[in-house]
């Protein structure tokens, strides 16, 4: 793909610097490409840049690697060292535990750091408690609500994760916050829950992308299909494409969790083929633009 990306939803991490959790979370084990464990040490830009290779890669965005509450600032400093010393990542989506009573001195913290644009708390809880991360839906606790409600205050937008039996909620707290930029991570992870599960997840999508100041990230694939492949998933994509137009998708390689179930160059020509028959404009808003706006990285693309 020759189009100018702007990498919307990567990790970084050091675990002889930073402990992080995110293999705590329900994860199929059994991937194409080997187990959590070999992915679970390191994950620095230049192993990034060798996955990317050939790719006209204009910016990147950090979305929080799962850090422990009591690292989290400590992330964020990590990593605004690499932004500064190696232009990637471009931007920050820090962590912080938004039903935590006392976390606005948190994301005051973070907002003085350059590179942060947002946070990310990840809530996807499920009535199935094999699909949930969290104990409890924490769009129904009034203190995350409270939480939430403080990031505009620091110019923070909130990165989305959640699976489609919670998007009506999502949908209606968003719409209370028209000044909170939200992205949705992962194309609302519609997981195979049930015999109408895309029926399920169509509908709270179009809930969401109601709200204007909703984008949806079109990324891992892996999380909803183990084996995908250009073909099963690309009815997803373009029904994602439908319901939020291509003024507001961003396309992501959500490296290095997706190299368990693929690599770098098959997830972005995958995204490339299944939009071929886009105009241009429509793949470069797509591709890179639209990243671009959401996350404020003034990037001249």
């Amino acid at each position: 793909m020759k189009l100018p990306f702007v990498d919307a939803h990567i990790h970084l991490w050091d675990l002889e610097k930073l402990r992080y959790d995110w293999l705590s979370a329900p994860f199929d084990d059994s991937g194409v490409n080997g187990s959590t464990e070999a992915i679970a040490q390191t994950y620095l830009p230049s192993h990034y840049r060798a996955d990317a290779t050939g790719f006209d890669v204009r910016g990147t965005v950090h979305v929080d690697a799962g850090a422990r509450a009591d690292q989290a600032l400590n992330e964020t400093q990590w990593l605004q060292g690499l932004s500064d010393a190696e232009a990637l990542p471009t931007a920050l989506v820090a962590f912080a535990g938004l039903n935590d009573p006392n976390v606005e001195a948190l994301l005051e913290a973070h907002s003085h750091h350059k590179s942060v644009r947002g946070i990310r708390h990840i809530l996807n809880w499920h009535p199935d408690s094999f699909f949930s991360y969290t104990p409890a839906n924490l769009l129904d606790d009034p203190q995350w609500q409270a939480g939430y409600a403080k990031l505009a205050k620091h110019n923070l937008s909130f990165d989305l994760q959640i699976y489609a039996n919670q998007m009506a909620q999502a949908a209606e707290l968003a719409a209370k916050h028209p000044d909170i930029p939200v992205m949705l991570n992962h194309a609302g992870m519609p997981v195979k829950d049930g015999a109408d599960h895309m029926d399920r997840w169509e509908a709270g999508m179009k809930l969401l992308a109601a709200q204007p100041h909703v984008w949806a990230k079109i990324s891992g694939m892996g999380f909803v299909e183990r084996n995908w492949t250009t073909a099963s998933i690309r009815p997803l994509v373009l029904k994602v494409i439908e319901i939020f137009g291509t003024d507001r998708v961003m396309f992501a390689s959500d490296v290095p969790t997706d190299k368990l179930f693929s690599d770098y160059a098959t997830i972005i020509n995958a995204f490339d083929d299944i939009t071929s028959d886009f105009s241009d404009d429509e793949r470069r808003d797509m591709f890179g633009r639209n990243a671009n706006r959401a996350y404020r990285l003034n990037l001249d693309l």
